[in-house]
């Protein structure tokens, strides 16, 4: 909005501007109208000098005819008209009878004035004739008719003009010059306040204009200093207030894991939403005689070791892609891990309870404990709260053997593939390039307008078409995901170039943003494609959070290139709002645990609307994903969001290559 808001003023004249415009043009008439004035006056003297000068020679030569050489005489009164001609600058001499007949005279031609023609038609001087009557005695033998010549008028009043013209620039330009300088001085802070005002406009509160200038723009100045610095707090208040009651709605207070109900939430998205369901494993762990260590202990100590239960969890889910961790109450913890068979996630689960038993026996000596665990897999026929009474009835199990030890929900549930495999499937996969590229439309609030497709690979394993729920885990697991994106922009860009008007976006792998030579090689791939301004970016808020350096450098990059980006999953990586400002991101598209059954969640609607206004006042769009229901999207429909994706408003297809 605010970008549109300045592209639409790009014609309007700036205050300096229109100041030296109307200075200039008020200084350039002023100077034309001297000139005008000037050039008229000197034309009439030159004009009269002309008039006084013909007059002066006329009576030079009457009187002359008249008493020392006889008028009878043509030959006489011929010589002294000659000498007279040759003399000065005259057009004409005319020596007539009372008849009118031509006794003696000379003439000259108007050719070779030296003065440009276009000059001599806008001077236009007059040529008025002097005359005298040539006497003897009282006896009157004729008239003489003198005409000077304009010529040296014309070059006079050429040399004059020139000079006025000269003069007028210099004055002009030096006018001008000054008139330049003194406005620029003045009104420097003004472009520093209208940058503070774009600033402010965007919530940034921290540009300050020190510039002084006049009375009145120093008051102004110091209006929006002191405006700025009482709006900041307030700002920054509220969006860390924001983030304060997220946290303390979904994250429990002592460890900073997802508290139970946050959990139990993602978990029922990640299981139940048809667009994210794929295989995966939870786990809940539990940390038997709790109770009897933390009161013989005392609670500081068993306060400290759930939070360094709950680091080392952290570590885990951010070592397994899309994996994440809660505490559920007192010493019984969850884990849920995206894209691992039910071998695979029993090895990683008992590791950790390998872990966790030499910790919880060195603080708790000499009480004997123990670390009991249930596992259970998600078959895409159990709900959230089924898959939980699953696991806890492992649990349960797992608790009536002496020590420590885990138990899987259902023992003899065929296994899937083991890591080993996975990794040799998904390399054989990306060495042959089966990799096809699938689309999904981003849809406006009219549901209808499409605004771009969200593009994503599935991957052929053993003649079987994989989304990415199932595959990606185990490509970012492996280091295989920076070379997936790869083939995944070659041929989006691929799509760009037979599609002109299509804009396309892609999200990047958390491992991929951490990968200096994938970085290179990307920016390398974009840099060359002419298309790259319809392409969209998107970068995780988990990558933004942990690789904070790195994606800097990416975002500013990309932005150089005219990129659009976007972090995906906002709102679970844990990122403060605030943090964002500093990075020129273009929308922000909110975690489908935010919008499943968000009709029955008054705590994510009342995050959903703060995040639209505070992202809309800072210049950034709002996009949601995972609409599945009716009900999901009539909700969003009331708010000021710019765009949503799911499966209700369309499934994910085969790109149209």
């Amino acid at each position: 909005m605010q970008s549109s808001r300045r592209d639409h003023q790009l014609g309007v004249m700036t205050l300096r501007g229109v100041l030296l415009t109307f200075t200039s043009g008020l200084i350039l008439t002023l100077l034309v109208a001297s000139m005008s004035v000037s050039f008229d006056r000197f034309r009439d003297y030159i004009s009269s000098q002309l008039d006084w000068h013909a007059q002066d020679a006329a009576t030079a030569v009457g009187l002359s005819l008249s008493n020392a050489i006889d008028g009878r005489d043509p030959i006489a009164s011929a010589s002294l008209i000659d000498a007279m001609f040759d003399s000065g600058s005259y057009l004409q001499i005319r020596y007539t009878s009372n008849d009118g007949e031509l006794i003696a005279g000379r003439s000259a031609s108007l050719e070779a004035l030296s003065v440009p023609d276009w000059f001599v038609t806008l001077a236009d001087l007059p040529a008025p004739a002097g005359e005298a009557a040539v006497m003897q005695g009282w006896q009157r033998l004729g008239s003489v008719s003198v005409i000077s010549h304009p010529g040296p008028g014309y070059r006079d009043l050429w040399r004059i003009s020139g000079g006025i013209l000269l003069g007028s620039l210099i004055v002009g330009g030096a006018a001008l010059a000054s008139l330049f300088w003194l406005i620029t001085r003045l009104l420097r802070p003004l472009r520093a306040l209208e940058a503070q005002a774009e600033a402010i406009g965007r919530r940034d509160f921290r540009r300050r204009v020190s510039l002084s200038s006049t009375r009145e723009m120093n008051r102004v100045t110091h209006a929006m200093n002191q405006m700025a610095d009482d709006l900041g707090p307030l700002f920054e208040g509220q969006a860390k207030l924001i983030q304060h009651l997220r946290h303390t709605n979904s994250e429990d207070s002592l460890t900073g894991l997802a508290n139970r109900r946050a959990f139990d939430q993602r978990l029922k998205v990640e299981v139940e939403s048809e667009e994210k369901s794929a295989v995966g494993v939870l786990a809940l762990l539990q940390f038997s005689k709790f109770a009897e260590v933390n009161q013989r202990f005392g609670r500081e100590q068993g306060d400290q070791l759930l939070r360094e239960i709950a680091e080392r969890l952290k570590k885990v889910a951010l070592a397994h892609s899309g994996a994440f961790a809660g505490r559920r109450m007192g010493a019984e913890f969850a884990i849920f891990l995206p894209g691992v068979g039910l071998r695979d996630g029993l090895q990683w689960v008992k590791a950790l309870i390998t872990e966790f038993d030499g910790v919880y026996a060195d603080v708790s000596r000499p009480v004997e404990t123990a670390v009991h665990s249930g596992v259970a897999e998600v078959d895409g026929s159990l709900s959230a709260s089924e898959l939980l009474a699953a696991c806890d009835e492992a649990l349960r199990r797992a608790q009536l053997k002496s020590g420590s030890n885990c138990f899987s929900a259902d023992a003899t549930a065929p296994a899937h593939y083991g890591g080993e495999t996975w990794r040799g499937l998904l390399t054989r996969a990306l060495e042959d390039q089966k990799i096809a590229l699938w689309q999904q439309p981003l849809l406006a609030t009219d549901g209808t307008t499409e605004m771009q497709q969200q593009v994503f690979s599935r991957v052929m394993i053993e003649r079987v078409w994989l989304k990415g729920a199932l595959f990606v885990p185990m490509a970012e697991r492996f280091g295989l995901m920076a070379q997936l994106d790869i083939l995944v922009l070659e041929k989006a860009l691929a799509w760009l170039q037979q599609a002109p008007e299509q804009v396309l976006s892609q999200t990047l792998g958390h491992s991929s943003v951490a990968d200096d030579e994938f970085q290179k090689n990307y920016l390398s791939r974009i840099k060359e494609s002419p298309f790259r301004q319809r392409l969209w970016v998107g970068i995780p808020e988990h990558s933004v959070h942990h690789h904070r350096v790195k994606v800097g450098l990416l975002v500013r990059n990309l932005r150089k290139l005219g990129v659009a980006v976007v972090v995906d999953r906002f709102g679970v990586g844990g990122v403060p709002f605030n943090y964002l400002r500093n990075l020129p991101f273009q929308a922000l598209r909110i975690d489908n645990s935010f919008i499943h059954d968000i009709h029955l969640h008054e705590d994510n609607r009342f995050y959903l609307e703060s995040m639209v206004a505070i992202a809309h006042s800072r210049g950034v769009k709002v996009f949601v994903s995972g609409v599945e229901t009716a009900q999901e999207w009539a909700f969003l429909q009331t708010l000021e969001i710019d765009g949503a994706a799911g499966y209700y408003l369309g499934r994910p297809a085969p790109a149209l290559l």
